[in-house]
């Protein structure tokens, strides 16, 4: 007879507390709420990010130490999102570099080391940080020509995940920057990609030429 293994995680009471107030109906502004009142606490974060699940893990982001996550850990994280699926994985991904990463210059620095990374998550960071740089109207470091070379070269075959990043760079490039307009539409028509996507009544639509002709117009229009 085999024994039965102890598979039960003992779980500080201020975790079970905290998993007790996340359901499925809990929505990003309550862990937003809940990590307020935490503020930072790595050891708690991840006895969250223990449980496997998506909702407890988004939490964790929010209340983990920067200055703790080393390249190590990342890779490890990174790892762990392994299990869920590819959209919980990009949005866990998402929020780790938004509410972490680019929050610290050392963060930043290893983001910035990623574009070839092994990890496609990581791939996928280190463009959604480049693409959100232009977005947010920051001046981006002098890196345009570089990454719209690598675009070109790269997009065709890359990972889902990281397409959409170096898509959304690009789109990004192509709306600031007039001079590279042309190019970054150019990109799109060559792959076709996200061509024929279907979006929802008031969203861009994610092909570059018309995602840049769209957001281009809106501020030719304010």
């Amino acid at each position: 007879m085999v024994e039965k293994r102890e598979t039960e995680i003992k779980r500080s009471s201020k975790a079970e507390d905290i998993l007790l107030q996340i359901n499925s109906k809990t929505k990003l502004g309550d862990l937003r709420k809940i990590a307020k009142d935490i503020k930072k606490d790595h050891e708690l974060a991840m006895e969250l990010w223990s449980t496997g699940e998506f909702l407890p893990r988004l939490l964790a982001i929010l209340i983990m130490d920067k200055k703790l996550l080393s390249q190590d850990v990342l890779n490890q994280l990174d790892q762990d999102m392994q299990t869920h699926t590819i959209e919980e994985r990009n949005n866990l991904m998402d929020w780790l570099m938004a509410n972490q990463l680019m929050k610290d210059k050392k963060n930043i620095a290893l983001m910035e080391s990623w574009r070839n990374s092994p990890s496609a998550l990581q791939r996928r960071a280190f463009w959604y940080y480049q693409g959100r740089l232009r977005w947010t109207g920051q001046t981006p470091p002098d890196n345009t020509a570089d990454l719209l070379a690598a675009i070109e070269a790269n997009l065709a075959q890359e990972e889902p995940e990281v397409q959409w990043a170096m898509n959304f760079t690009a789109g990004w490039i192509g709306i600031y920057d007039e001079k590279y307009r042309a190019r970054c539409m150019k990109i799109g028509e060559k792959t076709g990609l996200y061509k024929d996507e279907m979006v929802s009544k008031g969203c861009t639509p994610n092909y570059l030429p018309e995602f840049i002709s769209i957001e281009v117009n809106k501020r030719s229009n304010n």
